[in-house]
């Protein structure tokens, strides 16, 4: 592969990856996400990035964080309880867990 062809096929990599990370921040806004949550900042919730860094090396974190979105939960990040999300669909989950768990 020349490095034409190489820098092409890398562009369009950042490109899709962009267009995954938006629909993914879109996802979010839609299930109402960010009424609590924020990708840098804590508002009610924590925030994204200290979601990953917290559960980074935890090999069942995606499917832990998944049901809780679905169901809700309390006490890993303090007093206030995430509410259950029953809008959201298992799939979706797993798709917002996987965008969260990618924030850096």
């Amino acid at each position: 592969m020349n490095s034409i062809t190489r820098s092409l096929l890398i562009g369009a990599l950042a490109v899709l990856a962009t267009q995954a990370a938006r629909a993914d921040l879109a996802l979010a806004q839609k299930k109402n996400c960010m009424a609590c949550h924020a990708v840098d900042k804590k508002v009610v919730g924590p925030a994204f990035k200290d979601v990953a860094a917290k559960y980074a090396k935890d090999k069942k974190a995606a499917d832990m964080l998944a049901d809780k979105i679905v169901k809700g939960g309390k006490g890993s990040w303090g007093e206030v309880p995430m509410p259950p999300n029953p809008q959201v669909s298992a799939d979706e989950a797993k798709k917002l867990v996987a965008w969260v768990l990618a924030t850096k």
